[in-house]
């Protein structure tokens, strides 16, 4: 057994040879170091056990996560048979050719020889442990047992072999995030066939622009979802959703809310219950298939056109999510791991897979607010989570709400608490030890739908520091590139860039011919590297900050500037309830608007327009500060949750906007349209 020493621990650092050279003020940037890992909690944390492993098989001498990770971006074939065995996939991992050798960063393989199958890897346990805990809001709790789900998931898969549905097919739901959601995605996948889905909350024109490029041949959907404690029925629109979407055969309904059965549907309209049947449960036959057999086509937002399928396979999902929940969320048997989301955002697969590491999976639907701000924190001692993971912006209104945890709620079997979607800012991070719980992890993480994973997020052997993300995903050789491709410096922004293949990389575009969609999105700026379009810098401490989307990245004067930092001052003003800020081309150049929506009872007035641009401009610079601040009644935001910048950008410029189905509240982008603040110079102040 080998011993980490916590100095090593303590001077991680990816990039310690470069300059610091700060974007915005010294005082801002200066991060505090928020929580240190034990030597006990490193000692027996899956990541040691993981490079003790790599020692023993190669010629591995490093000891800290820094020196894990640029083994494995330098060693790829090794490191993904390494995460192979460690995960103990069930399946055949082939010859020793670990890569089919295409030098085309989209053509690359990782096991061309491997047999797999990916819902037998979600469904080892059979014994009465708790696989599946369900909150829906404060109306239903439900428990399944591993033998619950196995034998659900094998009803659910006979039923769809009887209709036919084998390799290839697609089976799509328009679904909560319930236990029946993951039944049918399981047995979908066991058979060989892909399995989409969108949450029930999506209008008819936003579900049609997802199923209606598929094509599925079976429609699950869930009969409506509680929302803030108001019941919505979606009978009405499922029957218009398969109406229109001719290839589906039949149609399973879901009962969550009692509505009954939809009328005049086109197909032949079952419960699920039905559906599958109450016999006893037939043994699963797990028919092995190639490690980039597809299982799952995500869709984009959608909110700058129609949305884009993305198709992932069933080797590189399963190993990504592997490494990612073994290695970096230090994840194992019997844990309980939550993480709040919808069936529209590819953490609803992410979590999924925690069923591979025999975790048992909880599910939370409706609002994560209801029926007020502590509920997740009700669930988490309830139910004795050892993972947290929700939102940035979760995690932001839970500040705004004055609540402290930590003197409401035990939290002690809370390990680790994750964050995504968005970047966490350094007053969430600091509020999270000082408000939740001061020895826990906080793993802040980023990727996205394209690759179903991350290319930045922690891990649990090296030290936190506000306001940033710990360092690069193992595997995920991430440069940060300028506009020429020069590797850029610390400190210094650029283009998030992965430089050579990985696992999780998307299979094809659905009905991409040649792949011309998928080398556009992420080939066409810099030539065979992949380019996320996330605005990144890397920082002293060895971690990473991502200040936004590329294509967001305000430029006032030729300076570009990340949105996050400005969220990250506009925080601080307690008066401010949410906001947003894009960029409005004016006399040649760009300035910067700021829209807000104040507390309840709270008006702008000038006095709190000069506080928020004091804010800013003490804290960051003065280019950060916005020619404009607005007042509106609301921040669009998608389905998931994210606001839409490029949309509002759109709006403010008179142009259309492609999809707002994808949007949550489309009415809301009315209120940014003509706007006469917008047609003056007057700045404010």
């Amino acid at each position: 057994m080998v011993t980490l020493s916590l100095n090593l621990v303590l001077h991680t650092h990816f990039y310690h040879l470069f300059l610091h050279k700060k974007t915005i003020k010294e005082a801002n940037m200066a991060s505090t170091l928020l929580w240190t890992p034990t030597e006990d909690r490193i000692l027996h944390s899956n990541a040691n056990k993981f490079m003790q492993l790599v020692r023993e098989r190669h010629s591995f001498d490093g000891h800290t996560f820094n020196d894990l990770w640029h083994w494995s971006v330098n060693n790829t074939a090794d490191f993904w048979d390494a995460v192979w065995d460690f995960g103990s996939v069930i399946g055949d991992k082939g010859s020793d050719r670990l890569s089919n050798g295409a030098t085309t960063f989209w053509e690359h393989r990782y096991f061309p020889d491997a047999r797999l199958n990916f819902a037998e890897n979600l469904l080892r346990r059979r014994d009465n442990g708790p696989a599946l805990i369900f909150w829906g809001e404060e109306k239903v709790r439900r428990i399944l047992s591993w033998k619950d789900l196995y034998d659900a998931v094998a009803r659910a898969a006979a039923a769809l072999r009887k209709l036919g549905i084998g390799k290839g097919d697609i089976v799509s739901g328009y679904v909560a995030n319930m236990p029946e959601t993951t039944i049918a995605a399981l047995a979908t996948i066991s058979l060989g066939a892909i399995w989409s889905s969108c949450s029930p909350d999506f209008g008819i024109s936003g579900a049609l622009d997802r199923f209606g490029q598929v094509q599925p041949k079976v429609l699950f959907a869930v009969d409506g979802y509680y929302y803030k404690g108001k019941v919505f029925n979606n009978l009405s629109k499922i029957t218009q959703i398969v109406d229109q979407v001719t290839s589906v055969e039949k149609t399973i309904i879901i009962p969550y809310i009692e509505a009954g059965l939809p009328s005049g549907n086109r197909t032949e309209v079952v419960y699920f219950q039905d559906f599958s049947g109450k016999e006893e449960a037939p043994e699963l036959t797990f028919e092995k298939f190639s490690f980039d057999h597809p299982i799952y086509i995500l869709f984009t937002s959608g909110t700058t056109g129609v949305p884009k399928c993305i198709v992932h396979g069933a080797g590189g999902t399963l190993l990504q999510h592997k490494k990612e929940q073994l290695i970096h969320c230090d994840i194992k048997k019997d844990d309980r791991v939550f993480y709040f989301t919808t069936c529209s955002w590819m953490m609803w697969n992410w979590a999924t897979s925690i069923l591979a590491q025999e975790a048992t999976l909880m599910q939370y639907e409706g609002l994560p607010l209801f029926p007020g701000p502590e509920v997740l924190f009700n669930m988490a001692d309830d139910c004795g989570m050892t993972f947290f993971g929700t939102s940035a912006k979760y995690l932001d209104m839970v500040l705004k709400s004055a609540i402290c945890p930590m003197k409401t709620h035990r939290l002690g079997t809370v390990r680790t608490i994750g964050s995504t979607g968005s970047p966490l800012c350094k007053e969430a991070c600091e509020f999270i030890y000082a408000n939740i719980k001061k020895d826990v992890h906080l793993n802040s993480f980023s990727g996205g739908t394209d690759i179903v994973s991350s290319f930045v997020m922690g891990n649990p052997i090296s030290p936190v520091y506000s306001g940033e993300m710990q360092g690069f995903g193992l595997g995920m050789n991430v440069k940060v590139y300028g506009p020429n491709r020069e590797e850029l410096n610390v400190g210094e922004q650029g283009e998030l860039s992965c430089i050579t293949p990985f696992v999780s990389q998307p299979l094809k575009f659905w009905k991409d011919e040649g792949n011309k969609k998928l080398i556009s999105s992420y080939f066409s700026k810099f030539e065979n590297c992949w380019c996320h379009g996330d605005w990144i810098e890397t920082t002293s401490n060895g971690g990473a900050f991502i200040s936004g989307r590329a294509d967001a990245v305000l430029n006032p004067g030729g300076v570009r500037i990340g949105t996050a930092e400005i969220y990250a001052q506009v925080q601080k003003v307690e008066e401010i309830l949410d906001y947003m800020a894009v960029g409005q081309q004016w006399d040649h150049d760009e300035r910067v608007i700021l829209f807000v929506v104040p507390q309840p009872g709270v008006e702008l007035t000038e006095e709190l327009r000069k506080k928020i641009c004091t804010t800013i401009r003490e804290n960051a610079t003065p280019r950060h500060v916005p020619a404009k601040i607005i007042q509106v009644r609301g921040i669009p935001k998608t389905n998931n949750g994210k606001i839409v910048e490029l949309a509002v950008r759109n709006v403010i410029h008179g142009r259309e906007v492609a999809n707002i189905d994808s949007i949550e509240d489309p009415s809301l982008l009315d209120d940014f349209r003509n706007l006469p603040e917008l047609q003056c110079h007057t700045p404010n102040e």
